[in-house]
């Protein structure tokens, strides 16, 4: 009987966990052109005019200053929320298809400052 116990609360547990990892790590946040979709620490999340739809273009010294969000291992699609298969094997979280990023000089919660760089970049709406 005890066992019996022990197996249900590990597979409860074990449910919660995947669960947790199953979702898109996105939040929204308010800023000075108002609410956007944030990723990890509240960072703001950004789309590439030259993506398409499930495909990243953003690669080697684009990915440094443009980090995609990565999506964790058992990452499942939900919603608006798909994943996009990187060249190298990494997974990344899209929105509507388009791969989503952060921007390295947005320092805080609420930063914005990669929105129109070069006529490419693009705040990411709720």
């Amino acid at each position: 009987m005890k066992s019996a116990k022990m197996l249900v609360a590990f597979a409860v547990a074990s449910a919660a966990a995947t669960a947790a990892f199953a979702a898109p790590p996105v939040e929204t946040v308010d800023t000075a052109k108002g609410k956007v979709l944030a990723g990890e620490k509240g960072m703001t999340l950004y789309t590439f005019k030259k993506d398409h739809k499930g495909m990243s273009n953003c690669y080697e010294d684009c990915a440094k200053n443009w980090p995609p969000l990565i999506a964790a291992s058992g990452a499942k699609p939900e919603g608006a929320y798909s994943i996009v298969e990187r060249k190298d094997g990494t997974k990344q979280w899209a929105k509507d298809g388009m791969p989503l990023y952060y921007w390295v000089k947005d320092k805080k919660m609420g930063d914005i400052t990669g929105d129109g760089v070069g006529g490419n970049w693009d705040l990411v709406k709720p």
